[in-house]
């Protein structure tokens, strides 16, 4: 069984990761170019939902949809830092691995760009 110290040792291990992992979203957010676009474009398709008066379902599928482009870009964009810190000079593995967490990014968009027609459309259009 764990100890007092322990416990506490745990909750401030997972408290320190809850601020590294909200620094990591801000610097994302603030600093990637295509952190910037994702995350304006999840503010504005936000607010679109307000003005829509989106259901409580269209809420959680609208959550979803933002929350993986944000997540997929963030680690594909890891992946690129990585990739060029290790081998800054053009690679084909480097090249295949960038190129196929590019494809997981769009993959997640393509999903996620459905996802807000079937949301919006009806509303805008019909």
């Amino acid at each position: 069984m764990a100890t007092k110290t322990q416990i506490i040792e745990f909750i401030k291990g997972r408290i320190r990761g809850g601020f590294i992992a909200i620094k990591g979203a801000f610097l994302f957010i603030t600093s990637e170019p295509s952190g910037m676009v994702q995350f304006a474009l999840a503010i504005l398709l936000t607010i679109a939902g307000f003005y829509y008066k989106l259901s409580p379902t269209e809420w959680l599928f609208h959550t979803i949809a933002v929350t993986m482009v944000l997540a997929v870009e963030a680690l594909n964009t890891a992946i690129e830092k990585l990739s060029d810190f290790v081998h800054k000079e053009q690679h084909n593995r480097i090249g295949f691995i960038k190129d196929v967490a590019a494809g997981g990014v769009f993959f997640a968009a393509l999903g996620a760009f459905v996802i807000e027609l079937i949301i919006f459309y009806p509303k805008i259009f019909v």
